[in-house]
């Protein structure tokens, strides 16, 4: 009888063991960030059919590892309605990322940091179709000095960052 409790014993102590070693830890948390980069990674983007340099740009977001997902519209204006973009904040294409609205040629850093502070804005936008932004460079023509601004729902803009070539 003996034997068969030592042997319950290491049996017992073993599956412990295995339980023990089976269980996750703090290292499974970053596969659930990866999860939630994987998310915040992935763009909308709403664009004319005809444009070229809307194109560029995504490209640019998916050399930057982005995922884009790009949907061909006829109406942009009725999009930008849609999200709230202001008339004065309008480029070629609006996209979406993680809750936010990203209007024209926005770098990505810009776009990096509005998803890391999560500013109380609607999005960012870079108005008009300046040269020299991401997407809109042109050769034999000098890159010119752009801003990115924050938008509200009310059409408020500040500031988020200036490009001054």
């Amino acid at each position: 009888m003996k034997r068969f409790t030592l042997i319950g014993v290491i049996i017992i102590l073993m599956s412990i063991i295995l339980v023990a070693c089976a269980s996750p830890t703090t290292e499974t948390a970053p596969e659930a960030q990866t999860d939630n980069r994987q998310a915040a990674s992935t763009v909308l983007v709403y664009k004319s059919p005809t444009c070229g340099c809307c194109s560029d740009w995504v490209e640019y977001l998916e050399e930057h590892g982005y995922t884009v997902t790009v949907e061909e519209v006829t109406d942009l204006v009725a999009i930008k309605q849609q999200y709230h973009v202001p008339p004065d904040m309008g480029s070629c294409h609006t996209a979406l990322i993680d809750g936010y609205v990203i209007e024209g040629h926005v770098p990505v850093e810009d776009i990096e940091r509005l998803l890391s502070e999560r500013p109380d804005v609607l999005g960012i936008a870079v108005p008009g179709m300046p040269p020299g932004s991401p997407g809109m460079e042109i050769e034999n023509y000098p890159p010119q000095p752009f801003e990115v601004l924050t938008f509200d729902v009310g059409g408020n803009a500040t500031v988020y960052a200036s490009y001054p070539q």
